[in-house]
């Protein structure tokens, strides 16, 4: 059985959700992959557990795209994209034909990048569809990434209930002492 997910915020597309790996808790930064238990949690929380197994190669592939991708969307410029290829390079989709119709499978020589490569392959469709959706929370102390869904576009917090409540308080108290 696995254990339960401490994380925050989860639900995120995959490559967000490993980002999201890393959280602050009372002014401390957690991580969810020191071990393998925690590899468990993430790949069960992103449907992965039964396509992949939670091993020390496994963590260190996935610390790796981890890695890659905050680079990126922190930002990193070319160095950033080309660590996020590198993981990318070690899978690949193999077209298919089934009973079913047409479709794809992904492919891996090590299978231990499998979830590494999920996760970059996800970012890349998130990049395709709305790049200027991926957002890192607005609040100073919070270390989260999200997709805004909002219909305008505008979402701020990775939560409005944590951060967002957080940030209209600061704003009423510091009114409050310049009254």
């Amino acid at each position: 059985m696995t254990a339960a997910d401490p994380r925050p915020l989860t639900g995120e597309p995959v490559s967000l959700d490993l980002l999201n790996t890393r959280w602050m808790r009372d002014g401390e930064l957690q991580d969810l992959l020191t071990s393998v238990a925690g590899l468990r949690i993430w790949l069960a929380a992103n449907g992965l557990a039964g396509r992949f197994t939670a091993d020390a190669a496994t963590l260190e592939h996935t610390l790796t795209a981890r890695e890659a991708l905050a680079s990126l969307v922190d930002g990193g410029g070319a160095d950033a994209a080309s660590r996020v290829d590198a993981v990318l390079g070690r899978g690949r989709i193999r077209a298919t034909l089934t009973a079913a119709g047409p479709g794809e499978e992904a492919e891996f020589a090590d299978p231990a990048w499998g979830p590494a490569w999920t996760a970059a392959r996800g970012h890349l469709d998130l990049l395709r569809s709305a790049p200027d959706r991926i957002r890192a929370c607005a609040h100073e102390s919070c270390v989260l990434h999200f997709f805004d869904t909002s219909r305008n576009g505008t979402r701020r917090w990775c939560s409005m209930a944590v951060c967002g409540n957080r940030a209209k308080a600061s704003r009423h108290w510091a009114r409050g002492r310049e009254a």
